[in-house]
């Protein structure tokens, strides 16, 4: 009993994305398939314990929602005769066309595609915009409705109100839940790849919880970032891989074998993974060379430069700055302003940097980031200036949900005495 529970746990947090995708295709509805989705690792809860793990539990689990889900409508139909057409149509597909398409998806070929047609669905323009990304974010994500309305420092039930409209648009629209033809993608592109780096950067740092990153979440991404440039090989696409690829490349080093925060400057380089930058690298001189090029090529190549540095000291700092400054005027914004701040202060002296994040601050646009006043924190320290270093750091403390950040703050605060 002990395995099943174990294997479910696995499976869950590994495959739960996918095999919601696959349900949603297939029935066409989001809370149904969750519902189903639900209902068949409850099921495989009870079932697995006397006849044992089937070959294919991906396979069972998508087979055994589906059943679920018509049983659910069957029930339904008592009170509403639309319901029992339904079923019956989803009956009718496990028997014919579709039945093929979910076996193929249990063996993994369909749902390749399924979440990516799940995002293009969730990223769709008939959408509203504030409804996109919380919608992506927790269907594809799988995160909760209140770890949204945090990253997003909105209230839970004003997120939860968004969701559900864009639920209803895709149902009362019919919006197809395909990826677009080749001619539509150009149009669609800039929401799904900004949908997909989040989905990264909630991997690549967690924006709550007990773990710094998730590495399924961020390997997700490096795996729909690949669908896509197969999709349309332009250039921001390949800057994207590329950006994803670099920053995984680094998330070996990023925590100690007891979880604790590691920062750029003093990862061990050697647990760098070296495939993943020659990857990232190749494709970034490829969108530079093409000069179509834009954001994420720029950060794509800033963090090729701190690629190529064999220890922090190395790191060339000005060119970083100049690449910032390149970003700056591309896409300006107050997140961007301060990373250039960072690397003036690492090129020029903390105190040049310093005078560049408090003039960020003071417009108030970056108030309740932590990282601001984590970095004003760091420079401070190195001036030596302990009071006004303890207070940005106590700052960054109250406002950060990532336990790792808090153990890593806490210990700054001590070390100043």
């Amino acid at each position: 009993m002990e395995h099943v529970r174990e294997t479910l746990d696995a499976l869950y947090r590994a495959e739960s994305g996918r095999i919601l995708a696959t349900l949603i295709r297939l029935l066409g509805d989001f809370d149904l398939a969750e519902d189903a989705m639900q209902d068949a690792f409850a099921a495989a809860a009870e079932q697995w314990v006397k006849g044992g793990v089937p070959a294919n539990p991906r396979a069972w689990l998508i087979s055994t929602g589906r059943f679920k889900a018509i049983d659910a409508l069957r029930r339904r139909a008592r009170f509403d005769a639309s319901q029992e057409k339904i079923a019956a149509e989803f009956e009718a597909g496990s028997s014919s066309g579709d039945a093929a398409g979910l076996a193929g998806a249990g063996e993994g070929a369909e749902v390749e595609d399924d979440r990516l047609r799940l995002i293009f669905t969730c990223c769709h323009p008939a959408l509203a915009p504030e409804g996109r990304v919380g919608l992506t974010l927790r269907e594809v994500c799988g995160l909760t409705t209140e770890e949204i309305a945090r990253a997003f420092l909105i209230p839970p039930p004003t997120l939860a109100q968004r969701i559900v409209r864009a639920k209803t648009k895709i149902r009362e629209a019919r919006i197809p839940y395909q990826v677009p033809s080749l001619e539509e993608l150009p149009d669609r592109l800039d929401t799904v790849l900004q949908v997909v780096y989040l989905v990264f950067n909630e991997g690549y740092a967690a924006s709550s919880g007990a773990v710094l990153t998730r590495a399924d979440l961020s390997g997700e991404a490096v795996r729909l970032g690949r669908l896509l440039l197969a999709l349309l090989p332009e250039p921001e696409v390949m800057g994207l891989l590329a950006l994803m690829l670099l920053q995984e490349s680094r998330r070996a080093a990023r925590t100690s074998l007891t979880g604790e925060l590691i920062l750029l400057e003093d990862q061990d380089r050697s647990q760098w993974n070296r495939e993943y930058i020659a990857e990232g690298v190749t494709l970034v001189e490829r969108a530079l060379l093409s000069r179509r090029f834009g954001p994420y090529t720029l950060q794509a190549a800033i963090a090729a430069v701190h690629s190529e540095a064999t220890e922090a000291s190395a790191t060339d700092w000005p060119q970083i700055v100049a690449l910032y400054s390149v970003l700056a005027r591309a896409a300006p914004s107050p997140v961007v302003e301060l990373n250039r701040a960072v690397a003036v202060a690492m090129r020029d002296g903390p105190e040049a940097g310093l005078a560049m994040i408090d003039a960020i601050l003071a417009r108030g646009e970056l108030t309740g980031y932590y990282l601001a006043h984590s970095a004003r924190a760091d420079l401070c320290r190195r001036l030596g200036r302990s009071a006004e270093a303890r207070a940005s750091y106590e700052r960054a403390l109250a406002l950060t949900q990532s336990e790792p950040e808090r153990r890593f703050l806490v210990k700054r605060l001590q070390e100043l005495g």
